[in-house]
């Protein structure tokens, strides 16, 4: 009998059954040394092997070219809608951001208040249901980099291609997105995720950054632990590091190269979205308003056409074992996030109760 549910939140996410028995196994007893991982030293030569060990294989997945440094810092992802301006932007430069869902709208209002930002192009008057027009983006002189997020978690959208901007470094927020599909790392200046969404458990965030964007740093105000070069040139080790985040994290990244690592799992979420977009497509009780041409393959948000009915729907959805489908609180409606760790078998379990349903309350 299955006891563990299909977990559909945007995150804290679903992690594969197979990694929480191995990290259970080794709660108590980690490598033989009668201490959990939780206990070790961060400093110490087993978990030093631990973390090189996690920037290979992270390296290895993503590709990621040798002039660009890999970080693993503490915290939200959304502290570094702060520390990109503030290491980025010299006085006399300006970034640009993309605007199309509530993510990249909060990086924008965060650079805002600490540098000199403007928008390049906004979705909102669409509501954000598609990326923003490119005929409509225009960059502005001494733009130092171009912000973006490749996937909106909140309002399910998604780039189906990288913003082509050149001599200007592309900066991606790809927390929900990350090892997903297969991504060129080289096009980028920085990308930064947080964990919580195909890598860990919450608490941990992952920096992508291009050695020559650390080199042209001159400022020495700004605090330590928001200074790119700290983390840089300690190997993110200047402050002990989220030390169980990153043994999850390693823990993962092993089972996405047992799956055959990013470029196989692509396919699988493409099938998984495909399969939900067209039952709701064609469903009379369900409907998803973001254009086809920029739906994300993470986090499928769709509403009922009849709205009375969502309570009882999540009701009955967390009765049957299918659990976070609530949207987030600033949109409403619901939401299905599919990331690597969610199983086929949970979207069709998921497609099968919403065929149930709708036949119930139509």
């Amino acid at each position: 009998m299955k006891t563990r549910a299909y977990n559909f939140s945007a995150g804290p996410a679903m992690l594969p059954e197979a990694v929480l028995l191995e990290v259970q196994k080794e709660l108590l007893n980690w490598h033989g040394l009668g201490m959990s991982v939780m206990e070790v030293g961060h400093r110490t030569a087993p978990y030093v092997q631990l973390m090189e060990t996690l920037e290979a294989d992270f390296r290895e997945l993503m590709s990621i070219p040798a002039n660009y440094h890999v970080l693993f810092m503490g915290g939200a992802a959304r502290t570094q809608f702060a520390m990109i301006p503030m290491n980025l932007l010299s006085k006399d430069e300006q970034a640009g951001y993309l605007i199309s869902g509530i993510w990249s709208s909060l990086a924008y209002e965060e650079a805002c208040k600490l540098k000199h930002a403007y928008c390049v192009a906004n979705s909102k008057q669409q509501g954000f249901t598609n990326v923003p027009d490119r005929s409509k983006w225009h960059l502005r002189d001494r733009t130092a980099y171009l912000f973006y997020t490749p996937n909106e978690t909140i309002n399910g959208v998604r780039f189906s291609d990288i913003p082509s901007c050149p001599d200007v470094p592309l900066v991606a927020d790809m927390t929900s997105s990350i090892l997903s599909e297969p991504m060129d790392v080289s096009q980028f200046g920085l990308i930064f995720a947080g964990a919580q969404k195909n890598i860990a458990n919450a608490g941990l965030t992952i920096v992508i950054i291009r050695e020559d964007l650390v080199d042209r740093l001159s400022t020495n105000l700004l605090p330590t632990m928001m200074d790119y070069r700290t983390f840089v040139n300690h190997h993110s080790l200047y402050a002990t590091p989220p030390t169980f985040n990153c043994y999850v994290a390693q823990k993962m990244l092993q089972w996405i190269k047992m799956q055959g690592g990013v470029r196989a799992l692509y396919p699988i979420n493409v099938q998984k979205a495909a399969a939900l977009y067209q039952y709701i497509d064609h469903s009379t009780f369900y409907q998803c308003r973001v254009e086809k041409n920029a739906r994300s393959l993470m986090n499928v948000c769709f509403t009922l056409r009849n709205p009375s009915f969502e309570q009882e729907f999540l009701k009955r959805a967390t009765q049957q074992g299918l659990c976070g489908l609530q949207g987030h609180r600033t949109v409403g409606g619901l939401r299905a996030s599919l990331y690597n760790a969610m199983p086929m078998e949970g979207v069709e379990a998921l497609i099968a109760f919403m065929q149930d349903f709708s036949e119930e309350f139509h």
